[in-house]
C-alpha cells in the first residue's frame, strides 16, 4: 500500500504522462530555426566599425523587405569569406570581383544578384607619400609605372581586386615585377583603410586602394593632402557584388531569392534608412550584374596564381 502510494504522488506532481520528444527532433530543432535566419556577410575591405554600421542598417532594411531574420555575420578576412560561403554557412556575400569568383567555383549554384551602380567600369588609385613621390612624373602610360621600381610598395588584402589583383596586373603591363619594388617583395595593409594610412604615415611610399574608398576618405576629410596624393588612376574594370547561396528558394520559399535581389535593387535615397545604406555603400542605386563580365577577373586570377 505505501508502495502503490509513492507512486500516485510522484505522477501527481509531474503531471500526466506524455510521450517522450524523439531524439532526433530535439537534435534537428536548433537546425531547423538556424535555416530560417539570412546569414550576411563582406569581405572586410574597411574599418570594422563602418562595416558594422552599413550591415547592420542593410539587416533591419532586409528583414522589414523579406519578413525573415537576417544576421549580419562580421569575418577576419577575405579568405573566410569565400571558405564560409562555400560550406554554407553565409547565405549572401558582398564579395569583391576576384572573391566572387572564387566563391562561385567553389560553390555550385551560387548566384550574383546585383553589384553597384559604379561596379561595373570600377576603378584603382595609387597613392604616394608626398614626400616619396615629388620626383615623379605624371604616369599617363603603363610605361610610366617604371617609375615605382625601387619604392616601398604597399597592396590590400591579398585577394582584394582593387587593391592588390589588378593594381598588379596593370603594373605587369607596365613591365615592374612586384619583386622590383624595395626589399624585393611590396607589402600587403590587409584593408584599403590601412594602405591610405600607412602611406601618409610615410611607413610606405605608394600604395594601391580602392577608388570609391579613396574618394569618401577625401570627402570626409580624413586624408591629409600635404602628406599623401593620388599618383595614378587604372583603367576600368568589373568589381564588387553580391552572391547568394542556390538554395535559398528550398530554405525560404518558392522566389526567394528574387524577391531578395528585388529588395536590393530597389533600394531607394527617398528612403531615409535606404539612403544610409547607399552612402555606406558609396553607391545611388544597386543593378543587376551579370556573372560574365567577371571572365577577365577570373582569367587574372589564374595567370597571376590567385585561381587554380
Amino acid at each position: 500500500m505505501k508502495l502503490l502510494l509513492f507512486f500516485w504522488l510522484a505522477a501527481a506532481a509531474v503531471g500526466p504522462l506524455t510521450p517522450a520528444m524523439p531524439l532526433q527532433a530535439q537534435q534537428s530543432a536548433p537546425a531547423i530555426a538556424a535555416k530560417k535566419i539570412l546569414r550576411i556577410s563582406a569581405i572586410p575591405d574597411q574599418n570594422p566599425e563602418k562595416l558594422n554600421r552599413l550591415y547592420g542598417l542593410l539587416a533591419e532594411e532586409l528583414e522589414q523587405k523579406l519578413g525573415v531574420a537576417v544576421k549580419y555575420v562580421p569575418l577576419i578576412d577575405y579568405t573566410a569569406a569565400v571558405t564560409g560561403f562555400r560550406n554554407g554557412d553565409l547565405d549572401l556575400v558582398w564579395f569583391g570581383g576576384l572573391t566572387g569568383v572564387q566563391a562561385r567555383l567553389q560553390t555550385p549554384g551560387a548566384q550574383v544578384l546585383a553589384q553597384r551602380d559604379v561596379d561595373a567600369a570600377f576603378h584603382s588609385i595609387f597613392i604616394g607619400n608626398v614626400n616619396s613621390v615629388a620626383a615623379i612624373k605624371p604616369i599617363r602610360t603603363f610605361n610610366d609605372l617604371q617609375q615605382l621600381k625601387g619604392k616601398r610598395f604597399t597592396f590590400g588584402s591579398e585577394s582584394s581586386t582593387s587593391g592588390r589583383l589588378m593594381p598588379q596586373y596593370f603594373l605587369a603591363k607596365g613591365g615592374v615585377k612586384i619583386t622590383d619594388f624595395a626589399g624585393g617583395a611590396p607589402g600587403f595593409s590587409g584593408s584599403h583603410d590601412a594602405t591610405i594610412a600607412l602611406v601618409q604615415s610615410g611607413a610606405y611610399e605608394v600604395g594601391a586602394v580602392n577608388e570609391q574608398v579613396w574618394q569618401t576618405n577625401l570627402r570626409k576629410g580624413n586624408i591629409d593632402r600635404t602628406k599623401v596624393v593620388a599618383v595614378w588612376r587604372t583603367p576600368p574594370y568589373p568589381d564588387y557584388h553580391w552572391i547568394a547561396q542556390g538554395n535559398l528558394n528550398k530554405r525560404f520559399g518558392p522566389g526567394f531569392s528574387s524577391k531578395l535581389q528585388k529588395a536590393l535593387i530597389q533600394l531607394r535615397p527617398s528612403n531615409p534608412r535606404q539612403q544610409q545604406i547607399l552612402e555606406l555603400f558609396g553607391a545611388r542605386q544597386f543593378v543587376e550584374a551579370p556573372a560574365s563580365q567577371y571572365g577577365q577577373i577570373e582569367a587574372i586570377g589564374r595567370n597571376l596564381g590567385k585561381i587554380r
